[in-house]
């Protein structure tokens, strides 16, 4: 039976009551969109926790069987909406904070959660960040509170653009992103990394257009025609990826797409046909990838939800707080100091939360959609297939971060 998950909790306790009655679960606070145009969003993240944590609470909990408890709490993508949530939940007793639509929200967090430890150490949070992805996060706004389990925009670009190197035949690529933090800071590491890796590729335009507000790519896809464009990267999400393909296809563009969320609710349905053989992606994880212990896990979250798992970072995220929980109790400070630096097995390799900046590396894998496998997304027959795999030590990036460690 599909069971869904609004803007109220489900709490794990209600399901072990007797042990929930011993002794209280440890919740953890999810704040995201869950109202507005990234309500989708926020919503698919939020079913993602539940699943995590309620098999965590089924093999027996944490810290000797204390249950894990996700709590809903809505950001409405709003730096300022979050801040104010903050204190709400510094005042009710949370420790344990995760967020990951918008890096301004991000950043929000990470400025009041260290204005909050500094004042109320008693009341220690710790930031869990699931997929917020400007580098400024681990580098120069880096904190010790805070803690990201997705690959950062120089990271990703890093690997993808390893894989666009190997591509002899291309000379010709155009960067297209949207006109916000992320947008640019794609830019940028395209352009450099690009530049170090294959300078003998021409990036004939490095254009930016206004987030989320453009309904007819036409005039874009022109551009890039005329440009005699091979291939485009950009970090487009939603229905700015999705329009953008679909016009492509419209207009009959014939080029590679590099993309980082081509992969995400409802993008594989917009773009169709237009995407298959055609559109590249970098994820930590997939619907083809053979691994019977996660095929068995994402399978179990389409019978329960009814749609498809995209977030494997949220069951490494879980697993990696629980081993932290598990070694040193619900002690929010002793949990940062457990996180930082630790290693995790994954059923795809080791990933490893570096001491430095507080950011994750894990294997990653370049897929292209194709209608050649065994698993699709969202019932259309297109799904992704592995091209290539990315240990988890490509993923290590210089960083600028100056940690202030506590004490």
């Amino acid at each position: 039976m599909k069971h869904v998950i609004g803007t109220v909790a489900v709490s794990a306790a209600l399901v072990f009551a007797p042990m929930a009655q011993a002794e209280e679960p440890i919740r953890i606070a999810f704040v995201d969109p869950l109202s507005g145009p990234l309500a989708s969003s926020g919503e698919l993240g939020l079913r993602h926790y539940q699943f995590a944590v309620d098999e965590i609470n089924r093999n027996g909990g944490v810290d000797g069987g204390r249950m894990l408890e996700v709590v809903p709490f809505d950001s409405k993508a709003s730096p300022q909406e979050t801040v104010l949530l903050l204190r709400k939940l510094a005042d009710e007793g949370f420790h344990y904070v995760s967020q990951g639509n918008g890096s301004s929200v991000s950043a929000a967090i990470i400025e009041a959660v260290e204005k909050n430890n500094s004042r109320n150490p008693d009341q220690t949070m710790v930031f869990l960040n699931y997929s917020a992805v400007d580098p400024a996060l681990t580098n120069e706004k880096c904190s010790w509170w805070h803690f990201r389990f997705d690959t950062e925009v120089n990271q990703k670009t890093a690997e993808m653009t390893d894989f666009i190197a190997d591509n002899k035949d291309l000379k010709r690529i155009y960067l297209i992103n949207q006109d916000y933090s992320f947008g640019h800071a794609v830019g940028d590491a395209a352009r450099s990394m690009l530049g170090e890796k294959r300078p003998d590729i021409e990036i004939v335009a490095d254009e930016y257009h206004p987030l989320m507000k453009i309904k007819d790519f036409a005039p874009y896809i022109a551009k890039i025609k005329a440009s005699g464009a091979q291939a485009v990267l950009t970090g487009n999400f939603g229905a700015d990826l999705t329009l953008l393909v679909k016009a492509a296809s419209d207009a009959g563009l014939d080029v590679d797409w590099y993309t980082y969320y081509s992969g995400l609710l409802g993008a594989v349905t917009a773009m169709g046909d237009a995407g298959v053989n055609k559109v590249y992606e970098l994820s930590e994880w997939h619907e083809n990838i053979d691994n019977p212990e996660l095929a068995a896990f994402a399978g179990a979250y389409k019978e329960e939800f009814g749609d498809d798992w995209r977030y494997m970072r949220v069951k490494f995220m879980f697993g990696m707080l629980a081993q932290a929980l598990d070694e040193v109790g619900d002690d929010p400070a002793k949990v940062a100091a457990a996180l930082s630096g630790m290693s995790y097995d994954t059923p795809l390799g080791q990933a490893v939360m570096q001491p430095e900046n507080h950011q994750i590396i894990m294997p990653q894998f370049v897929t292209v959609l194709s209608r050649d496998v065994p698993n699709d997304l969202e019932g259309t027959g297109i799904g992704r297939k592995t091209i290539r795999e990315f240990p988890a030590q490509s993923a290590v990036v210089p960083t600028t971060c100056q940690m202030k460690r506590p004490g």
